[in-house]
């Protein structure tokens, strides 16, 4: 029993469930091993075992609290969240002060869309186990979407002081490492990944990424090409694959993997805009049109998916539609109305969704003041680009570039935040400042946005660098 505790605390689902059997083959009884292999059989991802030895709720008073919490797992991951809910009530009741247990609770309160409680419970998990992994991990990825990696970055150390082979903990803070431009660090812990968990795709998917940024397409296909079908296990690595594929011209295998990838994640602007891409590079017009013609119908369309469908009515013949979409995609501003449907009935009070649709119905009424509460509370929960731009859009020019400033240092790698501080600069006379950030942005999009080319060499030229 204790060779099976230690094996599962090293989330080695195999090795506790053979240590279980042992235990069985010595005569103990089957209530007192069931907690233990119903964890033992979720680690292994095997739900159907798992409900065999949860659901009868047959467990021994010493791991009542474990039983609880892992059947509240189980049903977690079925999709039954009420019934989890009072799976971990039970839990609760045995077991109060169990970190792991508001881990798995903020975890529910999550996935339900209470995300509000969801942080409070991770706050407690961290204050009941602040070297705890699982707490720690947690917490920091709450904060790594609230406030940023430079944020989480701190919280990843002390978790990986503690217990410096959490492999959790070592790809979260390789992830934040990676969105914070500290390539060189990030590196060295994805060796050290590798070095633990050989077969695990991360360390060559955060290789990959490293060399793609610094220009490196081939060595950065070749880095994917060692993972084989396991890249379809990291879909942040399906879209750096595809990115590259069609950086190489093999457009078609591009545009299956991004298709799958729309599949999967239909809200993704990033995999919405390369697919985009890719189906022009294909020209396959009529496929481009119905994934995409309704979105660029919106007032807030992307000035990107405007010139991808510019370019489609382009190669198609049909130049008055080329010039109506490209013209709009010239004169879009960066910050732009929020456009939403009816408000989704199941969003869920204290939810992130529901704090950004009450700004967003503020802004459509003119409450600039309300609208701003409302995105600050979102943002005290999530962060995305995007609500920067609704943020901005609805704030004062002081207040929007106190925003945009704020955004710039949280998310290093953000594409929008150094536009809007260059636009204040401008305005400022402060060219310098804006050239470098304008180059920065232009270096990380390959060049390929005209507008913010333009924008650089207005900055250049203001600045007396009229060669540049």
């Amino acid at each position: 029993m204790a060779a099976a505790a230690e094996a599962a605390a090293r989330s080695d689902g195999i090795a506790a469930e053979a240590a279980l059997n042992k235990a069985l083959s010595a005569g103990v009884s089957r209530t007192a091993v069931a907690a233990r292999m119903g964890e033992a059989q979720l680690l292994q991802g095997d739900l159907r075992n798992a409900r065999e030895w949860l659901l009868s709720g047959d467990f021994s008073q010493a791991d009542a609290a474990l039983g609880w919490r892992m059947t509240g797992l189980l049903l977690r991951l079925e999709g039954q969240l009420s019934a989890a809910g009072q799976a971990y009530d039970r839990a609760l009741a045995a077991a109060p002060n169990d970190p792991l247990l508001w881990v798995d609770i903020a975890r529910l309160r999550y996935s339900g869309g209470e995300h509000a409680l969801a942080a409070e419970a991770a706050e407690r998990a961290l204050s009941l186990g602040p070297t705890n992994p699982r707490a720690i991990e947690l917490r920091a990825q709450l904060l790594n979407d609230q406030a940023g990696p430079v944020a989480a970055i701190p919280l990843f150390e002390r978790g990986l002081k503690a217990e410096p082979g959490d492999l959790q903990l070592l790809i979260g803070y390789a992830g934040a490492l990676g969105e914070a431009g500290h390539a060189v660090a990030m590196l060295k812990v994805a060796r050290r990944i590798a070095e633990l968990a050989p077969h695990s795709p991360v360390p060559y998917f955060l290789q990959a990424m490293i060399a793609a940024r610094a220009g490196k397409i081939d060595l950065a296909r070749n880095l994917l090409n060692h993972l084989g079908n396991r890249v379809n296990q990291v879909p942040a690595a399906v879209l750096l694959q595809s990115a590259l594929e069609l950086e190489a011209g093999n457009s078609g295998i591009a545009v299956n993997m991004l298709e799958r990838l729309d599949r999967q994640q239909p809200y993704n602007q990033r995999v919405q805009l390369l697919y985009a891409r890719a189906l022009l590079a294909v020209q396959d017009h009529p496929r481009l049109w119905q994934r995409f013609g309704e979105a660029a119908s919106r007032p807030d369309a992307s000035p990107y998916l405007l010139t991808i469908l510019g370019r489609s009515c382009e190669q198609t013949g049909d130049r008055e539609c080329a010039a109506e979409l490209l013209d709009r995609a010239a004169t879009a501003e960066l910050a732009s109305p929020p456009v939403r449907g009816p408000a989704d009935p199941v969003t869920r009070p204290g939810s992130f969704e529901a704090f950004v649709v009450a700004g967003d119905d503020a802004v459509l009424r003119e409450a600039n003041d309300a609208a701003i509460g409302a995105y600050r509370r979102a943002m005290d929960l999530r962060y995305p680009e995007w609500l920067l731009d609704h943020a901005v859009y609805a704030a004062n020019l002081s207040t929007g570039t106190q925003l945009a400033e704020h955004y710039l240092i949280a998310f290093p790698d953000s594409l929008l935040a150094p536009r809007l501080v260059a636009g204040a600069a401008m305005r400022a006379g402060d060219w310098q400042r804006a050239s470098l950030l304008l180059q920065n942005a232009s270096l990380r999009l390959g060049h390929s946005d005209p507008r913010m080319l333009a924008d650089l060499a207005f900055a250049q030229l203001q600045n007396g660098d009229a060669e540049a």
